[in-house]
């Protein structure tokens, strides 16, 4: 708590970027300082971040500084750090994952593993034996972190891209998942089982103005304390509340706090609660906590009020971020039903053959039995 707040300038990242130059020595691609993917490792001693000029920057947190900026070969969309520290994996629209090293901060990456498709978010076991993707094709694989091209499972089961996923830190063999179908999951990742799934349409109330409306969830957060899990939906201002039951291996949906702001994310805090940043200067931090079995804001407090006036002072930064899409509104599968307009030409085309039908061998109009004719009417 009297650690002084960092602020990094992305900007001074491009006299780090070896002149801006990819791994194969070519130009990159130059974007903008949007802030694509971002992760701190386990003990918070490393945090990382990718932007939109294929920029993958490492820092040390304690105290911060910056040990590296290298490039990417594509726009990344996902990265996380194993839990041994020793490797950041990075996920990118191409469907490749990536491993940077952590002690060697100016090491290249390595291709690990791909998919056919656009990864969306990666994530891995607490042993850092699994990595598990999830893509655009509605697919989770969970593969061998030594061998990434041995494939342990697939959990199948959503019928839209996976948007996120998450595995639960104090029961490691399962892991949460949401996807663009608007539902919630619980699996046993090693065997690929679906043991649960929430759908959050059944939440919804019909007066609510974001009832219809298709939404994928942008972030999972898990709170052991309590074994709550938070789901967050992008553009609604709802996050809605969980709890595991892991001994029967179900998902129990206790509440949904709703807010006046958009959600920009979530997070636990032990000992603290749940943390909610939304799009609000004058109040951009909300602190709730259980009280009775039931999840409220509480006052401000120290902590609050710190972190508050932090965010205040740097509010120009998050300016830009409201009324913008979390990217997931043009994933959605497009349906195509031509079956309707296939019929009527048919039915236009079979009318004027009746009203003027070809004519016969010797230049008349052919006419046809009276047998033809109820058969053709038929």
């Amino acid at each position: 708590d009297d650690d002084v707040p960092f602020t990094y300038d992305c900007s001074t990242a491009e006299k780090k970027s070896q002149e801006n130059k990819g791994e194969d020595g070519q130009p990159v691609e130059k974007g903008s300082d949007t802030i694509l993917a971002s992760a701190f490792s386990k003990s918070g001693s490393y945090f990382a971040l990718t932007d939109d000029s294929k920029r993958l920057i490492l820092f040390r947190t304690k105290p911060w500084q910056c040990l590296s900026v290298r490039t990417v070969v594509r726009r990344c969309t996902a990265l996380t750090f194993t839990a041994s520290e020793e490797k950041l994996l990075v996920a990118d629209k191409s469907g490749d994952v990536y491993s940077f090293s952590v002690s060697d901060p100016q090491g290249c990456g390595k291709l690990e593993l791909g998919h056919l498709s656009m990864l969306l978010d990666v994530a891995v076991s607490p042993d850092d034996r699994y990595v598990l993707t999830a893509d655009r094709d509605e697919k989770i694989r969970v593969s061998w972190a030594a061998a990434p091209h041995s494939i342990e499972s697939f959990c199948l089961g959503h019928a839209e891209f996976v948007s996120r996923i998450l595995v639960v830190p104090d029961h490691p063999e399962l892991l949460l998942s949401s996807s663009g179908d608007r539902t919630l999951r619980l699996w046993e990742y090693r065997s690929g089982r679906e043991l649960h799934c929430c759908p959050l349409t059944s939440l919804r109330e019909p007066a609510e103005p974001w009832g219809d409306k298709r939404s994928a969830a942008s972030r999972i957060a898990y709170w052991g304390q309590e074994s709550c899990v938070a789901l967050l939906c992008d553009s609604i201002p709802v996050v809605y509340i969980f709890q595991l039951d892991a001994r029967r291996q179900q998902l129990a949906y206790r509440q949904q706090l709703a807010f006046q702001h958009r959600v920009w994310d979530v997070a636990f805090e032990e000992g603290q609660g749940l943390w909610v940043l939304q799009d609000c200067r004058e109040a951009p931090l909300v602190l709730c906590r259980p009280v009775d079995g039931r999840w409220q804001a509480v006052p401000e407090n120290t902590a609050l009020k710190k972190v508050s006036a932090h965010l205040q002072g740097n509010w120009a930064m998050l300016e830009g971020v409201a009324g913008v899409d979390a990217g997931f509104s043009g994933l959605y599968k497009a349906t195509f039903d031509n079956v309707a307009a296939y019929l009527r030409k048919k039915e236009e085309r079979l009318q004027k053959r009746r009203q003027n039908p070809p004519p016969g061998p010797n230049g008349q109009a052919k006419k046809m039995k009276p047998e033809e004719a109820s058969l053709r009417c038929s």
